[in-house]
């Protein structure tokens, strides 16, 4: 069967055909199957390296539909995955054990809700349709990520960051409730609000939603949004207001001139940058920066920066920000003309120039070459900086990127500006931990033959140890480092052949609100129904 309808109990004498299931609720339920034409296309996100074979997917448009399909799947002991934008980094959806996804791309519903006075989003909804809808609407913003088509409902949980979030914080600093289903001891499957606020009795369950990344708790349903202590502010100042206008600037460096000398000199001044600059009240609060560390087979290493042009001498912060950083390298640094990751090149840009603020979020979050791909094979790995560079960091990374026994343009190491409003919060405060670091990284690197996982996965996964050899393989906190992102998921983490720190995946993406956690999981998801190789252990 391809579809079912699901009817109420008490309608006895409604014929019930094959395909029909009887539930507590009323309410149509979109339910593929394998035998129907859409199934390949709903078994699938992002990285095609996971394609998985449930036995249904239930495409859900509301509460009430997860809280049925939830429950029907927990009365027929099948296990349940959960998708919203299709990110996911690793098999964590679609995988082979799973015999249910619940699919909630089509709940992309931003709207304000007066009653509560603030902001819902639906987890369906794409970054860009959220920042579009806040922003024609009420012209306010949430400071996430760059990339258009990730889901709301992956991104908030695991706490979220971007191009705004040295100044206005993480997007899940600005989470006010959260509506999650839930299944309790009994095997009940219901729907439950958990606000921030300090009497409510379900403030773990929504301080777990603030960085204890998604798969773990329940099913989210629905997110409430408004900054702290603008309860009483109208709409338009209830959550940060986006600059008017950027200063965007993307600059490039010839690996062909690029020694190693000059290459060490590049990244301990952009390390050394952002530990100068890493405070909430630094005059470069406004300014993000994107340092792309592509593979020399790439030809060419970025530099994408946005600035708020609304701040005081915006074109002198930029202008100093690149010669500090291009201080000493010893080459002039000219246009963007190849693909770098999930970004194309923008030879508009290696002249500064000034756009609108949701011009500039449409243009750098659309046009991801790699991202589009229908063959698109990838793999990731993550690591929070509690500084710059040490010289032993800088070595490995160069050795690796420029290896001759490895040949991937796509290949590359992103190194993103971090700290300011960040960090202004204890890291207790949310479930996310890591509020002292100054830069966040990410591994990737993207391909399209399957024969050529072994290759790919070789070189990500040597390069990464590398990197971190005194740290057993990954970045186990430190003066350095601070552990790894929960929403760049990496199964490495847990396979000891490539963690050898004795530390676990965990610590690595909780450090100490982890016991915390375990505390909320085992409240709230008493019989496990929520489970991936990397979900919290009760």
């Amino acid at each position: 069967m391809t579809e079912q309808k699901i009817l109420r109990d008490s309608d006895s004498t409604t014929p019930r055909a094959p395909g029909v299931v009887s539930l507590p609720t009323d309410s149509t339920l979109t339910t593929v199957s394998a035998k129907n034409p859409r199934y390949p296309d709903l078994v699938r996100g992002t990285n095609q390296r996971w394609v998985g074979d449930p036995e249904y997917v239930c495409v859900a448009r509301s509460t009430e539909q997860v809280v049925i399909a939830l429950q029907h799947a927990v009365d027929a002991g099948k296990r349940v995955s959960v998708r919203s934008g299709g990110h996911c980094y690793e098999d964590f959806v679609y995988r082979p054990e799973v015999d249910v996804v619940i699919d909630m791309s089509e709940m992309t519903r931003v709207d304000y809700d007066h009653e509560h006075r603030a902001f819902a989003v639906q987890p369906g909804s794409s970054l860009l349709n959220m920042y579009e809808t806040l922003y024609r609407c009420w012209g306010v913003t949430l400071p996430g990520g760059m990339c258009h088509s990730v889901g709301a409902g992956g991104l908030i949980v695991g706490g979220g960051y971007g191009l705004l979030s040295r100044r206005y914080g993480l997007a899940a600093d600005h989470l006010w409730a959260v509506e999650v289903v839930v299944v309790d001891e009994d095997g009940r499957a219901r729907a439950v609000v958990a606000t921030g606020d300090q009497n409510d009795p379900h403030r773990d369950l929504w301080w777990a939603h603030t960085g204890g990344g998604g798969g773990n708790f329940g099913v989210i349903t629905r997110y409430w949004l408004r900054t702290p202590g603008t309860v009483e502010e109208p709409p338009t100042g209830q959550l940060p207001q986006p600059p008017g206008e950027v200063l965007l600037s993307d600059v490039s460096w010839e690996w062909e001139d690029m020694t190693e000398e000059a290459f060490t000199r590049l990244l301990e001044n952009y390390g050394a940058w952002h530990e100068r600059h890493a405070s909430a009240d630094s005059p470069y609060a406004g300014l993000c920066a994107n340092l792309q560390l592509n593979h020399r087979s790439n030809g060419q290493i970025g530099l994408l920066t946005q600035i708020d042009a609304t701040t005081p001498d915006a074109e002198r912060l930029l202008t100093d920000f690149l010669a500090e950083v291009n201080d000493g390298v010893g080459i002039e640094p000219g246009a963007v003309t190849t693909a770098m990751g999930d970004q194309p090149p923008r030879p508009q840009l290696a002249e500064p120039r000034r756009l609108p603020w949701l011009l500039a979020a449409q243009m750098l979050g659309t046009g991801n070459p790699a991202l589009v791909n229908p063959t698109l094979r990838a793999e990731y790995k993550s690591a929070y900086m509690r500084s710059g560079f040490p010289r032993e960091q800088i070595s490995a990374i160069y050795r690796n990127l420029t290896r001759d026994d490895y040949d991937n343009p796509d290949a590359l190491l992103l190194v993103v500006s971090y700290g300011g409003r960040i960090n202004d919060k204890a890291s207790d405060e949310t479930a996310t931990v890591h509020r002292d670091s100054v830069m966040t990284l990410l591994y990737e690197n993207f391909w399209d033959d399957e024969r050529d996982d072994a290759y790919h996965l070789g070189w990500i996964r040597e390069f990464y140890r590398d990197v971190y050899s005194r740290t057993g393989g990954v970045p186990w906190p430190n003066d350095v480092n601070d552990g790894c992102y929960v929403n760049y998921a990496d199964a490495d983490l847990a396979d000891p052949e490539w963690n050898t720190s004795g530390g676990t995946w965990a610590d690595l993406y909780y450090g100490t609100n982890l016991e915390r956690l375990r505390e909320v999981k085992r409240r709230w998801d008493p019989r496990g129904i929520f489970t991936h190789r990397q979900s919290i252990r009760p």
